[in-house]
């Protein structure tokens, strides 16, 4: 994503609100979409134009602070006392507003904001700017009043709004820029006469007409300005982020099979002619190269997947790099810290942890490989484990380069199989094998007659 250049800009982010609504013990901030917080979310926008942030908390305060030291560097948190109005939230940092900055007010509910949106706001004007959305249905939203300038002269809230300002389909959406003085002057004149006793933001901007200033608007699509107050809410910005996700993917020429089913909850990255089938999610950070195929109902987290790689479905790939014309899965599991070279075929209910694998290797059935190293054109037959945990500690196994292992071999560790060896089936083998050799680790079969019928 492009980093908008940053202004001298100051933003405070409201996020106290405890979301009675949500019917959740947690802050509404801390509720989650697409695997992070909404709070996250608006927090990752606005570190790319902000010079420093200030969040506003009050509600399950020491979780929300936590939050906020987990995902910024650049945020720091502040106490409102009291849970008495928006304008009262951002009075709690007003003494560290500077006169030249320009303030940015955010709310942590309100998560899919774009950082170039806010950088656009923020470059209005010397004084104030709001961020407004147009509505088919405006209903219970406060309606942006503008004179003959096109210049804001109040919002007016829909109880209080005559036939013809109910007809504008402009709303405001709460966020707002203002130079630092400007809005240091106007927020003592806010007042608490209304039903709920509280000091309300939108307030300021009939204040500011009256007092001269020129206030400009800046129109975002409706999605960028969703919120939550409700599961309901939560749910249709899971379906407005995936929608916004898959759309810049379409746009990038990489083929959905169907855009409602694939989640994007991070960073996807893809070169040309990449397909992903249905119920695919992709979770941090993942790079795909060209014309690789992601198979319907796999997990991708924070992995590369080379060129002509394909990944079939019902896999689940986490923290691994898969090289150039791979086949995995269906139903692999490739954990943390896996290497998989050119050529690899990994087959169904195979897991492997912490392991390298060499080019054009195949372990194709019902296999563990944990912490080994496993070279080139290798053979691992069905059934094979590599016996990495003694009970205290994770050794490693080493498989040397056109190497055969049987079926059902046990491979305990640490241990070396050297190159161009075989490991005959039903192996438990626990010394090193020298190169050029066969391993064979068995009990004398013996046979009991009739023990069946005893048995009974």
């Amino acid at each position: 994503m492009h980093t908008p250049n940053k202004l001298n800009t100051h933003t405070i982010l409201l996020a106290g609100g405890k979301g009675t609504r949500m019917l959740s013990k947690k802050a509404k901030v801390l509720q989650k979409l697409a695997g992070k917080s909404l709070l996250e979310h608006i927090l990752s926008s606005a570190e790319e134009i902000s010079n420093k942030i200030s969040v506003i908390v009050g509600f399950d305060k020491p979780n929300v602070e936590n939050e906020v030291s987990k995902v910024s560097n650049k945020a720091k948190a502040y106490t409102q006392k009291d849970q008495i109005g928006t304008a009262d939230a951002v009075k709690t940092v007003i003494d560290i507003i500077d006169d030249d900055e320009k303030v940015l007010i955010l709310y942590g509910d309100v998560p899919l904001i774009e950082a170039n949106t806010l950088k656009n706001l923020c470059s209005l004007n010397d004084s104030i700017s709001i961020l407004t959305t147009n509505l088919d249905d405006p209903s219970g939203y406060g309606r942006v009043i503008k004179d003959k300038g096109n210049h804001v002269i109040e919002i007016v809230e829909e109880k209080d709004a005559n036939t013809k300002q109910k007809n504008t389909k402009e709303v405001f959406t709460g966020v707002l820029s203002a130079k630092g003085e400007i809005l240091k002057k106007l927020l003592p004149e806010i007042d608490n006469k209304n039903a709920s006793k509280e000091y309300y933001l939108t307030d300021l901007i009939g204040i500011a007409y009256g007092n001269g200033f020129k206030i400009e608007t800046l129109r975002a699509t409706w999605e960028e300005t969703l919120g939550a107050n409700t599961r309901f809410d939560q749910e249709q910005l899971e379906q407005t982020y995936r929608k916004m996700k898959n759309e810049e993917l379409l746009q990038k020429g990489i083929t959905l099979i169907d855009k409602s089913r694939v989640d994007v909850r991070g960073n996807l990255e893809a070169g040309a002619d990449c397909t992903i089938d249905v119920n695919v999610i992709f979770e941090g950070k993942v790079e795909l190269g060209n014309n690789v195929k992601i198979g319907a109902n796999s997990i991708i987290c924070n992995s590369k997947i080379d060129d002509d790689s394909e990944i079939l479905p019902f896999s689940h790939i986490d923290s691994s790099q898969i090289g150039k014309n791979c086949f995995i899965g269906p139903y692999a599991r490739l954990r943390e810290g896996s290497q998989i070279g050119d050529g690899v075929r990994i087959g169904n209910f195979v897991e492997t942890k912490k392991t390298k694998i060499g080019r054009s290797t195949k372990a194709n059935h019902f296999t563990y490989l944990g912490d080994a190293d496993i070279g080139k054109d290798v053979n691992i037959g069905a059934g094979t484990i590599t016996c990495n945990y003694d009970g205290k500690n994770k050794n490693k196994t080493s498989v040397g380069d056109n190497s055969f292992v049987g079926t059902n071999s046990s491979l305990v560790a640490p241990i070396n199989i050297g190159k161009n060896s075989f490991i005959g089936a039903g192996s438990t083998i626990t010394k090193d094998v020298p190169d050029n050799s066969l391993g064979v680790s068995r009990s004398k079969q013996k046979n009991v007659q009739d023990w069946s019928k005893d048995k009974k």
